[in-house]
């Protein structure tokens, strides 16, 4: 890869001239940007033979890190464009796809991965639990809009507020799927003394604290930012946002709970603070640029990992294919539909916001990141990409395609 690093530049550079120039070749259609990026990389990697393999099993680390990055920069973003304040009536369907959307998710796929793919018992729960959540990166073009800008409906705000969430909140059951890969790896049973050690430690401790992190940051850095001394003086909102990611991120591993919740909660206690300042609408935009230009970079290489693969001749069966359509197609609206009941609705809403369950590159972090601790077999981790990039892949199309239509059929109304 080192000897091809500059026609790997140039490769980079016409990825992020597209995203510069997208919105006005393709503002008529409905062709996304990471469909356009994909498919770029994917036919960079098919036709560019003399590159290396991209082998994700060889570079787990490389690719966690880079999707980490990616990610907090991508939950930053989503927590200071909410204007929605926090009230139970306006954040209560994102609540209820937390709960109950989620776990139908992970419960879900662990079957199919268990069965249809002859997964272990730990793959499976990790293939379901890598899955769930809706990611925040590629959901990013339907979610709300820049903060202050008014016309933040049900839709837009549930689907922006899920992401956010939700990508902390999966990280518990990737932990189940790890405590369990490790006890089979030591031949050892799985007992429920370990069920409930991961409960209060990995579900209660680390998604409690993860969110008094989170508050704590956003909430004294915006007394500093926002402070009388501060008043007359430009800060760079560059500075600000890395400031409250990594601020956010470092202290909330340090006390052993969950860096992506706390970052969330962060930028929205942050935004919640002088919520009415134009400085929100400076952060968001560097957000959304360096968010846009890693996304790029991620999604070029993810395509050309495709490509490379199909050259390769790796073996996708059908069941792939099958269990990719199912669970966009069926087992996330289904569990939409299951949790958005009862809610007084229209039911074009219930069905935008249970649609749109998109997925990507927060399943790539989790996957290398599970997979990067050891415990699970070389057999069950290649299926494991397999079946995620294929998911992944089918999801940047169909929600690229349909999401502008589905969001235009929802009533075009402030809630």
């Amino acid at each position: 890869m080192i000897e091809k690093y500059n026609l790997f530049l140039l490769i980079c550079g016409i990825a992020f001239l597209l995203g510069a120039l997208f919105p006005v070749i393709f503002k008529r259609t409905s062709i996304s940007l990471p469909m356009l990026q994909v498919s770029f990389g994917l036919m960079m990697g098919y036709w560019w033979t003399s590159l290396s393999f991209l082998d994700p099993l060889d570079n787990g680390l490389l690719i966690e890190k880079l999707t980490e990055i990616v990610v907090l920069v991508s939950l930053v973003g989503a927590g200071i464009k909410i204007d929605t304040e926090l009230s139970w009536r306006l954040w209560r369907p994102t609540v209820r796809l937390l709960l109950i959307t989620m776990p139908i998710g992970i419960f879900a796929m662990a079957v199919l991965g268990y069965y249809a793919f002859g997964l272990s018992l730990g793959a499976a729960i990790l293939l379901g639990a890598v899955l769930a959540p809706t990611d925040p990166v590629l959901a990013s073009s339907i979610q709300v809009g820049p903060p202050n800008t008014g016309g933040e409906d049900t839709p837009r705000f549930t689907l922006t507020s899920e992401a956010g969430l939700n990508d902390g909140l999966a990280f518990p059951f990737v932990y189940l799927a790890i405590k369990i890969a490790e006890a089979f790896s030591e031949g050892k049973a799985f007992t429920y003394e370990m069920l409930w050690s991961w409960f209060t430690h990995d579900v209660l401790w680390k998604i409690g604290a993860g969110v008094v992190v989170g508050v704590l940051v956003g909430k004294i850095l915006a007394k500093v930012v926002f402070s009388k001394h501060t008043r007359e003086t430009t800060i760079s909102q560059g500075y600000v946002v890395i400031a409250l990611t990594l601020l956010a991120y470092g202290l909330a591993e340090y006390v052993h709970s969950y860096g992506f919740i706390a970052v969330f909660v962060a930028a929205f206690a942050f935004r919640r603070s002088e919520c009415e300042h134009t400085y929100h609408q400076k952060l968001h935009d560097f957000a959304e640029q360096s968010e846009g230009l890693l996304m790029s970079l991620v999604l070029v290489i993810f395509g050309m990992f495709l490509g490379q693969g199909l050259q390769a001749g790796v073996e996708l069966t059908w069941r792939v294919y099958i269990v990719s359509f199912t669970f966009l197609l069926l087992i996330r609206p289904i569990g939409g539909f299951i949790a958005l009941s009862g809610l007084n609705l229209p039911h074009t809403e219930k069905y935008a916001i249970s649609a749109l369950g998109i997925r990507g590159i927060g399943t790539l972090y989790y996957l290398s990141y599970a997979l990067n601790q050891g415990f699970f077999a070389d057999e069950d981790a290649l299926k494991l990409w397999i079946v995620c990039s294929i998911v992944i892949l089918t999801s940047i199309f169909i929600h690229g395609l349909s999401a502008s239509r589905l969001l235009k059929m929802t009533p075009n109304k402030q809630h």
